[in-house]
């Protein structure tokens, strides 16, 4: 018989054995298997999953195992065998755990939902699931509109999960040891006693093709865990035997972001701004070090630089990371906070910064709120610091562009080309990079009424933006619309979608967000084969329409939205948070205490 390392690549992306795995034997009562439907180098930089694995296995009476979506060559391994998809560090079938969770990070990844349940041998749809079964859930961030994949998820878990994710494994595992639980009997205890769970195969919605005409009979409320200092917080992470997406030290600084960038579904869904006090996000740091080995740490989060207390944290960082070797990395900075101390100390690579759009007038149709002095003071400061590598970020198709603000994208990179040359100290030439993708318009944005930019559109511009840069001396890439398209349709879609989605998965799709294996063709077929109108789920949406994911509570409420996308269309902007109250309602549920005196809710 042929040996698995003969025919499957890099074999020990499934079978664990990574340094900082939990005791795996201890007695237990509960097993979770915790999923991400993507590979093992994606899936293992995941820091929701980490800190969702890592509170489970603290648990009395619980263990919480992985597993990853394998490639073609291991998943032929498994069925010339008639072997079903295991956990990694134990290999107990899938099927045998308590609950599977999976983690909903990008929409893109729902085939491979499909995938990793039938290769372990468990029903794809909810209602074939019986009590020989373990639940399914769902969670991330795609659950704030969890309607597309209703019939394939016992249920959904909507918001942060430290807090209660705990109580309801402690439910669950007295309720089974004590008298035994039946899985409806259990779905009906979460659903009644948990906000922030939703069971949809208790809550029927109605549908007239696209159309939604009634909604499940219940609110699902998004959780907040409020005290960043206080939550669970892991004091190491998972050292993999092989190299990975986010190979280093991760640190969350804080959640949630102020600025309200009106395209931007995470800055509107991990609402408010909780931050960690420096002491306790150096204490953080430290600790992850130690007990990993590794030599870089990124300090993470929406937009690191807004982080109050970052000036403080690195004067204390830096000569700690000189001293042992570090590296460290900011990630997402922001053009109008970042300040040329916070590049100092590192290895002079690449800055990323996101205009997002190449006007004034554009930028603040988005609320983007930072100006043509933010970009070019803040490149000014970076290349006197001795960068000599910038990646920028904009979007094509945002709503009432116009060729103008096109043509910016172009300027500005030709103004950061002059400005390099006037400020630069570094020896290296300027590598500029400029990236566009398509705006998708997602559910709880100020934009999830517009409509997707046509393929011609884009392409358009596309078309001259590569032209204009061919003879400038910048990299400029952008994305595939197809792509864009299909991930448009799978975050605004609603039930109406379901049924196509696993059509589509039998026809060959799957690992959907990695742009060499993603195929339109299959999702063009099963739309056609289901009756599905992609085009209207793309399509412009009415103010008052009734929209698949209205049943979510995140907080913030619909008439906000809608007043921001109606000051949207005036080129209006609203201030960050940090500088007043703008009455987005979540100082109501008491999640948002930076109300600045102003109690006003939309």
């Amino acid at each position: 018989m042929t040996k698995l390392t003969e025919t499957v690549l890099k074999p020990y992306r499934y079978f664990g054995g990574e340094y900082n795995v939990p005791d795996m034997n201890k007695q237990c009562d509960v097993r979770f298997c915790m999923c991400v439907a993507d590979s093992y180098e994606v899936g293992m930089s995941n820091l929701g999953v980490r800190i969702l694995y890592y509170l489970f296995n603290s648990l009395e009476g619980v263990v919480c195992e992985r597993c990853y979506a394998p490639f073609e060559d291991y998943e032929q391994y498994l069925r010339s065998r008639n072997m079903p998809l295991c956990s990694l560090e134990t290999q107990r079938p899938l099927k045998d755990f308590d609950f599977v969770g999976f983690s909903m990070q990008y929409e893109m990844c729902y085939s491979n939902v499909f995938y990793m349940l039938e290769l372990a041998g468990i029903p794809v749809l909810s209602e074939q699931r019986g009590e020989d079964m373990p639940f399914i859930v769902g969670g991330g961030p795609c659950t704030v509109n969890p309607e597309p994949m209703y019939k394939y998820f016992d249920f959904f878990f909507i918001g942060e999960g430290e807090t209660p994710w705990k109580n309801i494994i402690e439910d669950y595992k007295k309720q089974k040891t004590q008298y035994g639980v039946k899985k409806s009997e259990f779905l009906r205890y979460v659903d009644e006693n948990y906000e922030c769970i939703y069971v949809p195969s208790l809550h029927p919605a109605l549908y007239e093709k696209e159309q939604v005409k009634s909604l499940p009979d219940r609110r699902a409320w998004r959780n907040v865990e409020e005290d960043m200092n206080a939550v669970f917080t892991p004091q190491t992470q998972l050292v993999p035997s092989m190299e990975i997406v986010h190979d280093r030290a991760v640190a969350e600084l804080f959640r949630g972001c102020a600025n309200g960038c009106r395209f931007c579904q995470a800055g509107f869904i991990y609402r408010p701004v909780r931050e960690r006090t420096p002491d306790n996000a150096f204490e953080l740091c430290k600790a992850l070090l130690e007990s990993t080995g590794y030599d870089e740490l990124s300090l993470n989060s929406l937009s690191t630089s807004d982080y109050s207390g970052l000036t403080e944290l690195l004067t204390r960082l830096y000569p700690y990371a000189e001293a042992h070797h570090v590296q460290l990395n900011l990630p997402s900075m922001r053009l109008d906070s970042f300040k040329g101390q916070f590049a100092r100390g590192n290895r002079k690579s690449s800055l990323t910064f996101a205009p997002e759009a190449g006007t004034q007038r554009l930028r603040d149709v988005i609320n983007k709120n930072i100006t043509d002095e933010d970009i070019f003071g803040t490149l000014s400061e970076a290349f006197g610091e001795g960068y000599s590598s910038v990646k920028l970020y904009f979007m094509l198709g945002l709503p009432t562009e116009t060729q103008e603000d096109v043509e910016g994208i172009y300027d500005i990179a030709l103004r950061v080309k002059a400005l390099y040359k006037k400020t630069r100290v570094s020896a290296k030439p300027l590598r500029l990079y400029v990236s566009t993708s398509t705006f998708i318009p997602k559910p709880f944005t100020p934009f999830q009424w517009c409509a997707l930019a046509s393929a011609e559109d884009v392409s358009a511009k596309q078309r001259y933006l590569a032209d204009s840069f061919k003879k400038s001396g910048v990299d400029f890439s952008y994305n595939d619309y197809d792509c864009s398209f299909m991930e448009a349709v799978l975050a605004r879609g609603g039930r109406s979608i379901a049924d196509a989605l696993y059509v589509a998965y039998k026809d060959g799709a799957r690992f959907d967000a990695w742009n060499d294996r993603f195929d339109f063709q299959h999702y063009r077929k099963a739309f056609e084969q289901c009756g599905v109108d992609a085009a209207q789920i793309v399509g412009a949406k009415q103010l008052d329409e009734t929209l698949p994911w209205d049943f979510v509570d995140i907080g913030v409420t619909k008439k906000y939205f809608q007043n921001e996308y109606l000051k949207a269309m005036r080129g209006a902007t609203t201030p960050s948070c940090n500088k007043q109250c703008n009455g987005c309602g979540l100082s109501a549920h008491g999640y948002c205490k930076n109300t600045h005196g102003n109690t006003k809710i939309c």
